[in-house]
């Protein structure tokens, strides 16, 4: 039988009576359908957590992509570079099984809604890639890759990542996923033009593609998997790379296939392109929220390697991408193709006979990859057909390993087909729960059973659970790098019989609960250590021996806990008491104990580290909770420490008002050094009351993110021209105005290398001496990069500080403005000191306070 697509308005009325009735009774049900769908797709943010549920038309959509084998892979270097277009395009228009490659997970970036940095964004970052793709239909897909900040030219990228294990993951992923077409999204023969990590990314797919199916290359893969080839390898390309659009079609002409993305999906109500930008806005924390777009819309790609196909237009041709593909499919094929022709919409449960006849001839295919593939699609279809709800939901949202846990399970079957749950068993446990239930059409079954987490294994995000290094993250478990999660250890298995045919669907554990002021809602269920320790700040600055109280915050994670925590610090500090003993009768609760820590006389810094021990068991981690509506519940494990400075600072004046932007830690560090930080609520700025203030500071991207800040500006200047301190850290040059007094010009210029030279350009400036003596000496141990977004061209009312720049470019001057008007300062800064302060860099630490007391 033929794999041609069939018409969706005569498929859906076969079998039906074409009555006036029917008609309206279709119509309606599409109508609700459509706005379902829309709803559903713009509500991601209120349903991040909860199982999806498959309408009619996206059952129908499933069993196209079942009817589709073949597969592609889109690889670029971080989250939010990926072409959401091409690949809903892919996805969703040709019906491929798609994926994304993102080198690393984005944690060199910035956050735009909240204070997380580094590992805790890459954290956030994952989730919005695996939200994008539960619009778009993609899958995820990464390699242990750091994302180590901005860098300018590949060679450093790759010597910073450590190229051959990034390629080597590159490898795994292509030899896991076995795609048939490779589409890069950066060019490989451009290094030097764009971000290092996004040329890398093309240069590793290329140098991949070649290596994918020789065996004596990473040969221990072979273990897990086997060699592959694809098909062919393109380049995304646009007029983006180039000056201008006629750049473009002059450097590109005939080299090129096209497609128009602007597909519209009935099925949906919604064109390929308003699912892109859809998918492309869950990336909230990089500000990719963006408005929906609608109509033709071409996407470019140039072959690069491999076989060429006969028909540019088809990235497929000369593929076969049909049930023929593997042996003994063409048997599968001729019962799903007539199921996909003659989709029953109002009953899809009519399908089940069929279904369950293909999916036990899939069970018996000898092409591992494909049964796997295709085992797991045609379940997910029976479940929904079926009209299954299979849910074992915990009476709390996290356990300890080695305790109970109460789970109430409900099942239902809202189909007329025979269905029983035989058993199902907990892969926590070497136990099998009997139930030989029948599930009579649509009548609830529920009960509760006492589970074991019979582990030790915890369910926080893989690749954090061992110290990284600047350019990777150190996994070693090989069936996990690549995964986007760690996969959850608490699983159930329904043992079902459907249709005289056995059937294993599996569920993670769940929380389900409902709130009042928000009413229903899904929690993942984690397994977590029974102690957790917390330290408030990250940085513990003493700027003379004085003896801090340092309070640690300890939470149980099981009920009646007890035990004694203890504090490392350097063998030049000093600790007391030695340990204290903590008792936590009830789980969740916290009992906080302080310590007092004296720093030695002298300029020093170390590691602080917490210790608890229950019953000889060592805990040493520091539970973050990350909760955004956008995506689900994350619990993210760390080492529980702090960095201890003893900083010979000073300062001048104590009230400091801050006006919050894209987000970061600068208050607290800024309270660490004895100031008194008020945030500003900016509809509130006025005269009077920013009086008060000895200082004012405006957070990082604050011109770029505060809207009201452009009304406020005034207050703000007239602030400065009586004399306040105004401290403006650094803003994107896109379509922003900072409302300098004095003209300035942003760019893109920065200093990537935070090991590059700084010269200092005016050496008896008060900032550079007052209240602290700042030297060259002063930059040394700083993290990521030096600076952003420096202006390039200013008014010579300015005065530029600091001079420095990356290897091989011109200097940058414009690091460091400080501008006098009227009778106080106004300071422009990108040097980045949202990520020098929360590392603890001593002489960031003492600039900023100099920028403070200015006169």
């Amino acid at each position: 039988m033929s794999c041609k697509r069939y018409n969706y308005v005569n498929s859906v009325l076969v079998g039906y009576k074409k009555s006036t009735f029917a008609h309206y009774q279709y119509f309606k049900m599409k109508k609700i359908l459509h706005s379902f769908l829309v709803i559903l797709l713009i509500s991601t943010s209120i349903l991040a957590q909860k199982p999806e549920k498959l309408t009619s038309n996206q059952i129908f959509e499933k069993i196209e992509k079942l009817n589709f084998l073949g597969t592609a892979l889109y690889i670029a270097a971080h989250p939010d570079d990926e072409n959401t277009r091409l690949i809903a395009y892919l996805s969703n228009k040709v019906k491929a099984r798609t994926a994304y490659l993102s080198l690393t997970r984005g944690d060199g970036g910035q956050n735009l809604i909240g204070p997380e940095i580094r590992e805790l964004l890459g954290v956030i970052r994952t989730q919005e890639l695996l939200a994008a793709r539960n619009v778009d239909g993609g899958e995820q897909l990464f390699t242990r890759a750091n994302d180590f900040g901005y860098s300018k030219h590949p060679d450093e990228t790759l010597k910073i990542w450590n190229k051959e294990a990034v390629l080597s993951d590159v490898v795994w992923a292509i030899r896991t996923f076995k795609p048939d077409v490779i589409i890069n999204r950066f060019n490989h023969r451009t290094p030097g033009t764009t971000h290092g990590h996004h040329t890398s990314s093309a240069m590793l797919s290329v140098a991949a593609f070649d290596l994918v199916n020789d065996k004596t290359k990473f040969p221990e893969q072979l273990k897990y998997t086997e060699t592959w080839q694809p098909k062919r390898l393109y380049f995304n390309t646009s007029s983006w790379f180039y000056r201008n659009k006629a750049d473009f079609e002059k450097a590109t002409e005939g080299k090129l296939t096209s497609f128009d993305v602007g597909a519209y999906y009935p099925l949906k109500g919604l064109s390929n392109n308003e699912l892109a930008s859809l998918a492309s806005s869950q990336h909230l924390c990089q500000g990719f929220g963006r408005l929906t777009t609608r109509g033709s819309q071409k996407e470019y790609i140039e072959f690069l390697k491999g076989d060429a196909p006969k028909d540019k237009e088809d990235i497929f041709s000369g593929i076969n991408t049909t049930w023929n593909r593997i042996e003994k499919g063409g048997e599968i094929g001729e019962i799903l193709y007539e199921v996909e022709e003659n989709f029953n919409f109002i009953n899809p449960s009519k399908h089940l006979p069929e279904l369950m006849k293909a999916y036990k001839l899939i069970q018996k295919l000898k092409d591992n990859h494909w049964r796997e593939i295709k085992e797991k699609q045609i379940k997910e279809i029976i479940e929904a057909c079926a009209g299954l709800y299979l849910e074992a939901s915990a009476n709390t949202s996290s356990t300890a390993p080695k305790t109970k846990v109460s789970v109430n399970f409900e099942t239902l079957n809202r189909s007329t087909t025979a269905i029983e749950l035989v058993s199902f068993n907990s892969r926590l446990e070497n136990k099998v729960y009997k139930k030989n239930t029948i599930l009579t059409p649509n009548k609830r079954v529920t009960f509760k059973e006492d589970l074991v987490i019979n582990t030790t294994a915890y369910s926080a995000p893989y690749w954090l659970k061992k110290q990284a290094s600047l350019g990777m993250y150190a996994v070693e478990n090989q069936l996990l790098i690549g995964k986007p999660e760690t996969p959850r250890p608490a699983k159930i298995d329904f043992h079902l019989i459907i249709d005289k045919i056995p059937l294993t669907i599996t569920k993670n554990i769940v929380r389900r609960y409902a709130e009042r002021d928000k009413g229903e809602i899904y929690e993942p269920f984690e397994v977590l250590p029974k102690v957790t320790t917390n330290l408030k700040d990250k940085v513990l600055l003493f700027s003379d021996n004085t003896t801090k109280e340092i309070p640690v915050a300890i939470r149980a994670g099981a009920n009646n806990v007890n035990g004694f925590v203890s504090l490392n610090v350097p063998n030049n500090w000093a600790v007391s008491p030695k340990r204290i003993n903590f008792n936590i009768q009830q789980k969740n609760d916290k009992q906080t104990v302080v310590f007092k820590v004296t720093p030695p006389k002298k300029q020093t810094e170390g590691k602080l580290q917490i210790s608890a021990t229950v019953n000889g068991e060592e805990f040493t981690k520091e539970l973050v909770e990350i909760n955004y509506n956008h995506i689900p519940k994350q619990s993210v494990l760390i080492n529980s420490e702090a960095k201890i400075v003893r900083l010979n600072i000073k300062k001048t004046g104590t009230n400091i008002g801050y006006i919050k932007g894209a987000g970061d830690a600068i208050p607290e560090n800024l309270r660490q050094i004895g100031y008194l930080v008020e945030t500003i609520n900016p509809s509130k700025i006025n005269a009077e009351n920013l009086e008060k203030f000895d200082a004012v500071v405006l957070g990082i991207r604050a011109y770029n993110v505060v809207k009201e800040l452009k009304f406020k500006q005034k207050f703000l200047l007239n602030y400065v021209k009586n004399g306040g301190n105004l401290i403006v850290q650094y803003n994107t040059n896109r379509r922003v105005d900072v409302g300098a007094p004095y003209p300035l010009q942003l760019s893109r210029d920065r200093v990537t290398d935070e090991f590059a030279e700084v010269r200092i350009l005016d050496k008896n400036h008060p900032v550079l001496n007052t209240p602290n003596k700042i030297t060259t000496q002063d930059f040394k141990g700083w993290v990521q990069e030096r600076g952003l977004y420096f202006p390039n061209s200013w008014n010579s009312a300015y005065t530029p500080i600091l001079s420095m720049n990356d290897k091989g470019e011109t200097p940058k001057n414009g690091s460091l403005l400080i501008a006098k008007y009227g009778k106080g300062n106004y300071i422009y800064t990108g040097l980045s000191f949202f990520r020098e302060l929360p590392a603890g860099v001593s002489g960031a630490y003492k600039l900023f306070a100099n920028l403070l007391s200015v006169k």
